[in-house]
């Protein structure tokens, strides 16, 4: 059974910084991406940044957030500093693997004094 399983949400105050972390498990099909998007109340799913071949930020994250993937233990890290009450939603880690995408359950990032 694939897994893919995000950590590292939370509450935290407007310019202070979270690091997400997201490992999947038990796929068996060579990975081309693996990123992150978000989802806030009443929006759509946006992307946040991928890396693979290449990486790559949505506009309103560049310069604030970092994406790191450590191939040897299949993870994807997500260092998000300056945190603005607008970075706040459910993060989700996506893998792409083969013709097919996985996504975690999603962890909840607030951003709010």
């Amino acid at each position: 059974q694939v897994d893919v399983v995000e950590s590292g949400g939370g509450l935290v105050q407007p310019g202070g910084s979270l690091r997400l972390s997201c490992a999947h498990y038990n796929i068996i099909f060579s990975i081309s991406d693996m990123g992150w998007y978000r989802q806030a109340p009443g929006k759509q799913r946006e992307l946040v940044a991928t890396t693979g071949r290449t990486t790559t930020y949505a506009d309103f994250v560049k310069g604030r957030f970092t994406i790191s993937r450590d191939y040897g233990k299949n993870t994807v890290d997500l260092q998000m500093n300056s945190l603005e009450p607008e970075d706040t939603a459910v993060y989700y880690c996506n893998v792409v693997a083969g013709n097919s995408a996985y996504w975690g359950q999603g962890t909840q990032v607030t951003v709010s004094s």
